[in-house]
């Protein structure tokens, strides 16, 4: 957590991520077409697995018949590149500068490269939200979900299971989603698969994760019975079982609504709305946001850290 924090991910450095995505790239050109789109799809989700395991456990064994210090090192390499919080903090940071300069165009574009609705004729309230929305969903798919595995891997006794493996299968599965994984054509069938297992792997992240974001957010000074009040009516308003946990979480902290018609593919979604505004959405809100973002981490890093003395001392 604390490499993200200072380093995030350097221009330089190969990041495991872009890899699955231009192999996510490919196969969807040569799978998305034709007849039997949804079993295509599963074939989809089998293959990136399969490949993220062999090509992490091949590269694992090499580095350790090498030497026990490489090995650790790719493995420390594997982890950080893991979390997002940095990178995700600087993206979202881009939005919010165009849009204090007044540059809706360019703020458009920002957040495009954020989500997967379209974002060309949005106004300054509509990117908010959609920035906020993202960042909210993010803290728990590109940060909290990826310690938890960590942690499920450091604690699992089967040595190829490990942290690094089982983030990187998760992340794999997270890319997938991000893709594919949409109930418009073309990926209505196709992504069905990869949608659905994003789900089932984010489901107990999603719950706990916002529980911690409820924490930080009692720390940090923000509303928190009110947040608590939101986060127990609104977390099940979404067509995801997971995506309106955290984002209920950041409504009741702010006290701002989100959620609502957006735009995707061509399509218009219409999406119950969430949380209550008691304010307008701001640009502040944007930096809030990345703040209960860290602020959680912190809080994950803490109650991790007290549990392994604790196991330890045992």
């Amino acid at each position: 957590m604390l490499l993200d924090w200072l380093i995030g991910d350097p221009a330089w450095l190969p990041h495991p991520i872009v890899g699955m995505g231009k192999t996510i790239g490919f196969l969807n050109k040569k799978l998305n077409r034709g007849n039997h789109r949804k079993a295509k799809g599963f074939l989809l989700l089998f293959l990136m697995l399969a490949l993220t395991a062999f090509a992490v456990f091949a590269l694992q064994w090499i580095c350790l018949k090498i030497h026990i210090v490489l090995y650790i090192i790719f493995n420390l390499y594997l982890i950080v590149t893991s979390l997002a919080a940095k990178t995700l903090a600087v993206e979202v940071k881009k939005v919010m500068t165009a849009l204090k300069g007044g540059d809706i165009e360019v703020s458009r574009t920002q957040v495009g490269y954020l989500v997967g609705r379209d974002t060309s004729a949005l106004k300054e309230k509509e990117i908010i939200r959609a920035t906020v929305e993202t960042t909210a969903e993010n803290t728990i798919d590109g940060v909290l979900a990826p310690i938890f595995y960590l942690l499920i891997g450091a604690l699992i006794p089967i040595p190829w299971l490990n942290p690094a493996m089982l983030v990187m299968l998760y992340k794999a599965t997270n890319t997938l989603d991000s893709m594919v994984g949409y109930v418009q054509e073309p990926y209505k069938d196709f992504g069905y698969a990869s949608a659905k297992f994003d789900d089932i792997i984010n489901f107990i992240p999603a719950r706990i994760g916002s529980l911690f974001m409820l924490v930080a957010g009692m720390f940090l000074g923000y509303p928190f019975n009110d947040a608590c009040r939101i986060f127990k009516r609104d977390r099940l308003k979404h067509k995801s079982p997971n995506s309106a946990h955290p984002e209920s979480v950041v409504a009741g902290l702010l006290g701002i609504q989100l959620g609502g018609t957006n735009q995707y593919f061509g399509e218009t979604l219409e999406k119950p709305t969430i949380g209550e505004a008691k304010t307008p959405l701001e640009i502040l809100d944007i930096r809030e946001t990345i703040t209960i973002m860290y602020g959680s981490e912190v809080v994950v890093m803490v109650v991790s850290t007290i549990i392994a003395i604790l196991m330890l001392s045992i």
